[in-house]
């Protein structure tokens, strides 16, 4: 098949095809798509005429349009037939059998010409069709491409820093019923993270939406103060604090959980149970106990007012603070009355926080109190507000040879178990009695829970705090952090202990005595 454009004014187009030649004339239009002030539209019935064989095969022969519309503007081309067209500006091909085009094209004569026979024949409709929208398809993703995209500040990185740190650590995946990623992405468009302060300001907001009391935000100042906490020593009034376990008939504020023997607490008569309404006459009601100890540490001189609730009695109290030891670890020998000199002897200690010096302090005291031979030990537990998960464990090891020390859970059930082969038991033969109370918190009441369902010890006292979460601390990259509840915890019986605590087998006297001098006293002279 081949197609011939003359040159004339009137140019012919002859279409030679297998043994066959039809002849058609076209005629011009004498304007141009430019002038579209006078640009109209005819009716669509134009006379069409076809001279030559009729016999042309398949494909249906070629009209020519034998119309001169003189000084009218065509805009727009009007006829094609099974969407096969031919235009040049001025220049109009056509099957037989008439339908609607479009208003612009783009397609050259010369090149259409060309491939007439490819695209007349052959090409299917189909094919057409696909690689229009293909076209399409690569054109907007190009435009995406080149879109320019969101550009993270170093303030946004760090929200993203402690997002993605609660995504993986945190025990709730349905993160308290919302979707996760689309908070991410709301907060980096809504929330505004110009300064480190509107950063923190975000991370706040962020983690509130949890209503989890123990996940908190720890600025740079607020985080150190948590690390001193586990170190050896701190300047304070010595109290441990907690949020109340959950009571209806507390009084709103901070709870006591203990208090550090001899220090400005305890002096000043503090107990654990007691309710922290102000310091230094802020409200403790919304007050979280990050913020609560940092308010009270401070230089060691320094004074701090406490509003406390003592039972029914409200008292007002001025403390001056001072370097407080956590010593973890308090150790005497306390003889029976009967027998004399050879009267039975029991170890007692006194344990008051779970730091990183807690278990091998233990282990020094057991070691010693053997030398002595004593023939049972007494652990009080009382007023000890736990610490280090880590030490806890390493804690029970010391009095098991074998067994469940504690089950970690998350929200699909048994994460994973911590027990004990016996390679590190220094005393699991002698008799052991465990003193547990209201202040008997996190690690301790692991620790608690692992004695006595391993039926190691006897416990002795009141129902634990009940805090059966565990955190993890981590640092961010700014010096600040986040304290994330990981996981919860189930004693080696199964039992969830959060808000219920640890029961003990037998009570003890609300007078009984708490510090190791006057339980000897009491041991000697019931």
């Amino acid at each position: 098949m081949e197609a011939v454009v003359g040159s004339s004014p009137s140019p012919s187009l002859t279409i030679t095809r297998r043994n066959s030649t039809i002849a058609f004339k076209v005629l011009s239009w004498n304007s141009l798509y430019s002038r579209s002030n006078n640009s109209r539209l005819y009716h669509p019935i134009l006379r069409l005429k076809r001279s030559g064989n009729d016999n042309c095969g398949s494909c249906s022969p070629f009209c020519y349009i034998e119309q001169m519309f003189s000084n009218r503007t065509f805009s727009q081309p009007i006829w094609r037939h099974s969407k096969i067209f031919i235009d040049k500006q001025s220049l109009l091909v056509v099957q037989s059998g008439l339908t609607s085009l479009p208003r612009k094209f783009k397609t050259s004569l010369h090149k259409t010409v060309k491939h007439s026979e490819i695209f007349k024949c052959i090409v299917p409709d189909i094919f057409v069709r696909s690689c229009i929208g293909l076209m399409l398809v690569m054109a907007v993703n190009g435009a995406v491409v080149k879109a320019p995209s969101f550009a993270l500040t170093e303030e946004n990185l760090l929200f993203l820093e402690a997002w993605r740190t609660i995504d993986r650590a945190y025990i709730d995946k349905t993160f308290n019923g919302q979707s996760w990623f689309r908070y991410r992405e709301d907060a980096l468009r809504n929330e505004p993270m110009n300064t480190r302060q509107e950063t923190y300001a975000a991370i706040k907001k962020m983690i509130a939406t949890l209503d989890d009391p123990f996940t908190r935000f720890l600025e740079p100042d607020k985080f150190k103060s948590l690390r001193s906490g586990t170190q050896s020593a701190l300047t304070g009034v010595g109290l441990s604090i907690g949020y109340p376990a959950g009571k209806n008939d507390s009084a709103p504020g901070l709870v006591v959980i203990s208090t550090s023997p001899g220090g400005p607490a305890n002096r000043a008569g503090i107990s654990s149970g007691d309710i922290i309404l102000q310091i230094d006459n802020t409200s403790t009601e919304n007050m979280g106990i990050y913020d609560a100890a940092e308010r009270l540490q401070g230089p060691e001189g320094s004074g701090v007012e406490l509003t406390v609730l003592h039972g029914y009695e409200t008292s007002q109290l001025s403390l001056i603070r001072e370097r407080v030891s956590l010593n973890p670890v308090k150790s005497r020998i306390c003889k029976l009355p009967t027998g004399g000199d050879d009267a039975p002897q029991i170890g007692y200690i006194k344990l008051s926080s779970f730091n990183q010096n807690a278990s091998g302090a233990v282990r020094e005291a057991i070691e010693a109190l053997r030398k002595s031979n004593v023939n049972a030990f007494v652990l009080d537990l009382r007023d000890n507000s736990g610490g280090l998960f880590p030490e806890g464990v390493e804690m029970a090891k010391i009095w098991l040879d074998k067994g469940v020390i504690v089950y970690i859970c998350d929200s699909r059930g048994v994460r994973d178990i911590f027990d004990t082969d016996g390679s590190n038991v220094v005393a699991a033969s002698e008799p052991l009695a465990v003193l547990v109370n209201k202040g008997t918190a996190s690690a301790s009441e692991i620790l608690a829970g692992a004695l006595k369902d391993n039926k190691r010890a006897q416990l002795f006292g009141e129902p634990t705090y009940g805090k059966g979460k565990i955190q993890s601390v981590f640092q961010l990259s700014d010096g600040s952090g986040l304290a994330v509840t990981v996981a919860r915890y189930e004693t080696p019986a199964h039992n969830d202990i959060d808000k219920v605590g640890v029961i003990p087998d037998h009570p003890l006297p609300a007078s009984f005595p708490k510090d190791d001098l006057s339980f000897c006293n009491c041991i000697q002279n019931p």
